[in-house]
């Protein structure tokens, strides 16, 4: 299956009566797609990721949809799109990212169970990788260089979900999954004028957005006081009741074989 471009699937939502290709958009993923679109280009309250408004703007931002969030054999469909997406996606340029959306749950669930949930599909995809582990890239959380990898492409992971009611950047009405080629950030590490100038913004802007200051593990890539995984999914805040934040990362990457099984 092939992922939706952001172009078509903005099309589809933009008209009043559209006859939307449901290959494209599933009707559970219209009113997702929809409120996504709208917080990501809302002129009242700026979205903190210039990076991903622009892709949206620019049709650069790839979908897929996920029919359940619970059914393993409801993943396998994301193997195909992800793998697709990142044949080409140096070709959509540096403000690119893969979205997934999960299928509406009707049962409330915690953000301890989403983080389950969320850990759960990052294993899915590395067990069947078709690809070998990124060339160069750590396999130990722990390591300050260490990135998710798929298709053989190091690729920074963010997670939104319904029960992130306090840090609205990381809100959606079910959880959705963000996919970032590590590709996409040269030019801008933050040792460059361009990634200051560009952290600097982000992190003005998330202040202003979630009403609070930035989480303390969003840091840099490969500072060595830093841990991407911590940044995949986030506490709702940063005081007690905001969700537990793991000691050590729940995702252990595949010591002895290349390819996932």
């Amino acid at each position: 299956m092939e992922p939706s471009t952001a172009e078509e699937t903005t099309a589809n939502l933009s008209t009043a009566d559209p006859p939307i290709d449901r290959l494209d958009v599933p009707e559970w993923g219209i009113e997702l797609v929809r409120d996504f679109n709208d917080t990501l280009l809302s002129r009242e309250t700026l979205f903190p990721c210039t990076f991903a408004v622009a892709g949206l703007n620019k049709a650069t931002l790839r979908f897929g949809f996920v029919e359940s969030i619970d059914d393993e054999e409801a993943w396998y469909p994301l193997l195909t799109s992800l793998s697709a997406y990142l044949e080409n996606y140096r070709s959509l340029g540096r403000d690119t990212s893969f979205i997934a959306f999960f299928r509406p749950h009707p049962v409330e669930r915690t953000l301890d169970e989403y983080r389950e949930r969320f850990w759960s599909v990052l294993d899915f995809l590395h067990r069947h990788d078709p690809e070998p582990w990124p060339e160069g890239v750590p396999r130990d959380p722990d390591d300050p260089w260490w990135e998710f990898g798929f298709g053989g492409v190091p690729m920074f992971v963010v997670c939104n979900t319904p029960a992130h009611r306090r840090r609205r950047s990381r809100h959606s009405g079910e959880m959705l999954i963000t996919f970032q080629p590590r590709w996409v950030f040269e030019g801008i590490e933050a040792t460059t004028r361009r990634g200051q100038q560009a952290r600097k913004v982000i992190r003005k802007r998330l202040g202003d957005f979630d009403g609070m200051e930035p989480s303390p593990h969003l840091g840099s890539y490969g500072d060595p006081e830093n841990r991407e995984w911590r940044q995949y999914f986030l506490p709702d805040d940063d005081h007690e009741g905001g969700g537990r934040t793991a000691e050590r990362c729940p995702f252990r990457p595949s010591k002895t074989a290349e390819r996932g099984e």
